[in-house]
């Protein structure tokens, strides 16, 4: 993955890129998801995406992910990430997607992958596992090394990944934007509950806000998911969002227009702190 230091306000800007975040419902059937994602992707890349963006656990999903995940992971170079990198190929996309991985101590590691057609160009495993709201990710899932930087620089584009819960820790964003990410893709599984949409539609916003950056936020659609994915511009502006039915939204991520904005709200540049 490549990482940088700090963003770099001087970049010339490259030509808008049209982003994709992808809602849908994944099952627990590992083939049949595959085979639905792979439709997906295209479908998104028919109306011209090129940075596809796929929800948490969209290579298995089930009500008991303690009980179905450790018989359900794979290897990170595995039969989802093939597929990937297929459909990347053939589209010229980079695509980002969560799974399960079945990791070298035989665990299980909630993994979100940025995959092109030369195969995975990231990996990032979850650092903030969900251990709220009546649900206990640590019970069953081995959490990241929280000093993973995941930016990957494609498509004219620095692209920060992290997932779901991690929305709830402004830094996990701010560490990205620091390592010269100008989008954050978030891929989630945002558990339906009493406030949850509003917490989640609030959370993407204000992430969008404070850092300046574009936010791609690929929800799970019901019965699991919240739905409600959006692709929100460093204004804080909606510039596509869904509802709770699986669809695509499509906006373009356009790096003149995060410029422009650092110079109307130069905040990053006016912080009196620095995440460590």
């Amino acid at each position: 993955m490549d990482q940088t230091t700090e963003p770099d306000r001087a970049r010339v800007p490259a030509p808008p890129v049209l982003a994709a975040a992808v809602q849908w419902a994944p099952g627990e059937d590992v083939a049949a998801n595959r085979a639905a994602a792979a439709a997906w992707i295209d479908r998104a890349a028919a109306r011209g995406a090129r940075l596809v963006v796929l929800p948490e656990y969209s290579q298995h999903c089930s009500a008991d992910l303690a009980a179905t995940a450790p018989a359900a992971a794979e290897p990170l170079e595995g039969p989802f990430t093939t597929m990937l990198r297929e459909r990347a190929e053939a589209h010229g996309a980079l695509i980002v997607a969560g799974m399960l991985e079945r990791t070298e101590r035989g665990g299980v590691a909630n993994v979100v992958v940025a995959v092109d057609g030369t195969g995975i160009r990231a990996a990032y495993r979850k650092v903030h596992l969900y251990d709220a709201f009546g649900t206990r990710e640590s019970d069953w899932l081995e959490a990241g090394d929280p000093a993973q930087l995941p930016v990957v620089e494609a498509l004219g584009l620095r692209i920060g990944i992290e997932t779901c819960y991690d929305l709830r820790f402004p830094e996990a964003t701010r560490r990205l934007v620091d390592a010269g990410a100008d989008v954050v893709v978030v891929p989630a599984e945002w558990v339906r509950g009493p406030q949850k949409e509003r917490h989640w539609t609030t959370l993407v916003t204000a992430r969008a806000i404070e850092s300046t950056v574009h936010v791609v936020a690929a929800d799970q659609a019901p019965p699991l998911g919240v739905g409600c994915s959006s692709i929100v511009d460093p204004m804080g502006v909606a510039l596509a969002a869904l509802g709770d039915a699986e669809d695509v939204a499509v906006a373009p991520i356009d790096l003149a227009v995060t410029a422009a904005t650092r110079v109307r709200n130069p905040s990053l540049a006016n912080r009196r702190y620095r995440i460590a």
